[in-house]
């Protein structure tokens, strides 16, 4: 019978280690639901992470598996072992191979940092203490710096981490803007534009949403696991997170980031409405506010003016005709 040839079994070996690797690399399970736009990136890397890993896993593992039964001691052999020195070729190839695999996943990894927003966070500035979106008196200058921009107020410069807008959205501003506060054991979630607060993050689906974090005692790491985004929140130094979430439902938000004694009970939930849930949800709440009752949540931009001050005339000595006449009167 004649013998096969080392090299055909050698690429034999490689084709199933290849199969095997790449099929467990995109079936592993070892990640939550996606739900989020920035999720598949992080699961894309992940992936290809398994997948060379499974492949070194399955090479390292059986050549220890072959040697151990192929070059084992035989019954009754008490000699010495082949005098070996080294094999220059085979260090060079297994020192270079790791080499290019850390070079290849390093710039894979800048390229999902990027396209996560990581190049460009601080669509705003944030003034001291508790971070305001919309504080008008200071601005943002993006800087293009890794995971960092700065602001200038005269002699003062803050510095903004986190993820920003994409780059296929940067400049836009979000949908929502969210004020999170990180302290020991809870995180408080402030809505500007309504004036809600909240210890859970209700957010509608399909929509840019920025957190705005800061800590308010020491550090704590702001985590949603099913949008494969954390950020660390830092006393005293705003950080920023913007997302679109992609799937309904409830997600637990971990503080990763050892913060005291009870650190492990520092959980809430973000809470991903439809469109329509979530404007339910915001008029609920808005309607639960000190002086809701005498303060209506309008948009005055989809009102013709006749219903705009019909809205204030309840508080204004006007008679209905002088409405009418105001609402006829043009803009200068």
């Amino acid at each position: 019978m004649q013998k096969i040839p080392a090299p055909f079994w050698t690429l034999i070996i490689g084709v199933i280690v290849t199969l095997i690797s790449l099929w467990y690399g995109q079936n592993n399970n070892l990640l939550p639901v996606q739900a989020s736009e920035q999720a598949p990136l992080v699961d894309d890397f992940f992936n290809v992470m398994v997948t060379i890993g499974t492949a070194l896993f399955i090479v390292v593992q059986g050549a220890i598996i072959y040697s151990l039964i192929r070059f084992r001691r035989r019954k009754g052999d008490d000699t010495d072992g082949l005098p070996i020195e080294g094999n220059l070729p085979l260090e060079a190839f297994w020192t270079a191979i790791p080499a290019i695999i850390v070079v290849g996943l390093g710039l894979y990894s800048v390229v999902v940092f990027q396209d996560m927003g990581g190049f460009a966070p601080g669509g705003h500035h944030h003034g001291g203490g508790m971070m305001m979106a919309q504080a008008p008196q200071k601005t943002m200058v993006d800087v293009g710096s890794p995971m960092m921009a700065q602001a200038g107020d005269g002699n003062k410069e803050r510095q903004v981490y986190g993820f920003g807008a994409s780059p296929m959205v940067e400049g836009n501003q979000p949908d929502l803007t969210v004020n999170v506060t990180g302290m020991q054991y809870a995180w408080i979630f402030r809505y500007p534009d309504t004036g809600i607060v909240d210890g859970e993050l209700h957010v509608p689906i399909g929509q840019d949403v920025q957190l705005l974090i800061e800590a308010q005692d020491v550090i704590h790491s702001f985590w949603v696991p099913q949008f494969r985004l954390k950020q660390d929140a830092l006393p005293g130094q705003p950080a920023e997170l913007r997302f679109v979430a992609t799937k309904e439902g409830t997600y637990p938000v971990v503080c990763a980031e050892l913060c005291g004694a009870y650190h492990g009970g520092m959980r809430t939930q973000v809470i991903v409405h439809s469109l329509e849930d979530y404007a339910a949800w915001e008029a609920s709440r808005v309607a639960e506010l000190p002086g809701a009752s005498e303060t209506v949540a309008l948009n005055p931009t989809t009102l013709t003016d006749a219903e705009y001050l019909a809205q204030i005339a309840q508080d204004i000595p006007i008679e209905a005709a002088q409405i009418a006449q105001l609402a006829r009167t043009p803009n200068p």
